[in-house]
């Protein structure tokens, strides 16, 4: 199991490991019981661990990026069930730059419970690594994420209309 493989769903608890996937959903393992279910994307939303961003006060950081502070920082680490003046405390000394007025105590307390449960999987956090050479590396990236957005908000039958061929509408001419 990959880091890149690991979603979360809205709706649902904890992480998964996206086994496979389908027009109007997915199978998901999770990482905590080992249960296997399908969820539909007609419900739930999928979001993979890599293309989550954190708010920092210069450019936004890719969660990954936290997750390996986390992961060499000295610090005890606090569980999420404790109080959030506790996690905040936590992540002023294990990533300072984090733009405390937009992450909100609820996502702070999400990345405190996610790691726990990579960890105990024995996961290795680290992201994708990217071919050398590959010049416009961030431009592909600003691409993909706005293509995932753009194909995300439109339900499969909704493509599917809009991708049908062009009707020709009758008008009723004025007679002159």
């Amino acid at each position: 199991m990959t880091y890149n493989k690991i979603v979360s769903v809205t709706g649902l608890g904890g992480l998964y490991e996206l086994v496979s996937s389908k027009a109007d959903g997915g199978v998901v393992k999770s990482l905590e019981d080992k249960t296997s279910k399908f969820v539909s994307n007609r419900i739930h939303s999928f979001s993979h661990l890599e293309s989550i961003e954190v708010f920092t006060k210069e450019d936004n950081v890719n969660l990954t990026e936290v997750f390996l502070a986390m992961q060499t920082s000295n610090e005890t680490k606090p569980n999420a069930k404790v109080d959030i003046k506790v996690i905040k405390a936590y992540f002023e000394k294990v990533y300072p730059d984090m733009d405390f007025d937009r992450v909100y105590a609820s996502d702070m307390k999400k990345m405190v419970k996610w790691f726990e449960i990579l960890v105990n999987a024995g996961i290795e956090i680290k992201a994708t690594a990217h071919e050398e050479g590959d010049e416009d590396s961030s431009e592909d990236k600003v691409a993909v994420v706005e293509k995932k957005a753009a194909t995300k908000s439109v339900t499969p039958k909704a493509a599917a209309i809009k991708s049908g061929p062009a009707k020709k509408i009758n008008t009723p001419r004025k007679m002159a």
